[in-house]
């Protein structure tokens, strides 16, 4: 299967260069199966808000939901994040499979929307070693939460996590169940979406998906 799959109008603008998206019904998804070991994809960007290193690569897993490749974080930072920037979405939803590998302080993983820059964005994400799911806006590096919600998040098994966000309205999902709701005016404008991690989580994603379309808000 092909990482990408648009439509054939979208992509050929995506490839042009970023893109403000504001299609309805748009869907696009990536598994990472095309890309190098060792590589990012194309037009993803990994950074750290606040202090360390981040290792993010596309890793073969053979155990994957799409075989072969996984997206893994393996570094350690205060939050470490992987953007896909050539498509900026103000209203939609972003949704992604992860397992939390190993981690001693966190195994953690995360959703951001609408990224304006590595301090200022937010995030959903679940946590294996506290066992819940939790919503945060980050605004100048400073990262604070506005709900959360109490969850098995086993490690070591693949999980989906999502988040349908229409104007001021955000919807967490967590293996298909509603986690939580929240309201911020915080970022209005369209933004990048990916990947999150924190502290020390050496944490896999795959099937990352977004879109235009998503559940009524």
């Amino acid at each position: 299967m092909k990482t990408f799959l648009v439509t054939a109008a979208i992509s050929a603008l995506a490839l042009a260069g970023c893109v403000n998206l504001n299609v309805p019904g748009f869907l696009a998804s990536q598994n990472f199966d095309d890309v190098k070991a060792g590589e990012l994809p194309p037009a993803w960007r990994a950074g750290v808000t606040g202090g360390g290193q981040t290792q993010w690569a596309v890793v073969a897993d053979p155990a994957a939901p799409s075989r072969p490749n996984v997206l893994q974080q393996s570094g350690r930072a205060t939050f470490c994040w992987c953007v896909q920037t050539n498509l900026l979405l103000r209203d939609g939803f972003v949704a992604v499979k992860f397992k939390p590998v190993s981690g001693q302080e966190d195994q953690a993983g995360g959703l951001i929307w609408r990224w304006q820059d590595g301090g200022n964005y937010y995030v959903a994400r679940a946590n294996a070693l506290e066992n819940n799911v939790a919503i945060y806006h980050t605004i100048h590096g400073v990262r604070t939460e506005k709900g959360r919600a109490s969850f098995d998040v086993a490690s070591g098994q693949w999980h989906d996590l999502r988040v349908d966000f229409h104007g001021p309205h955000f919807i967490v999902t967590f293996d298909g169940r509603k986690a939580l709701a929240w309201d911020d005016v915080t970022f209005k404008d369209a933004g990048a979406a990916g990947v999150w991690t924190k502290a020390d989580s050496v944490t896999q994603f795959d099937n990352f998906q977004w879109g235009t379309g998503g559940d009524s808000l």
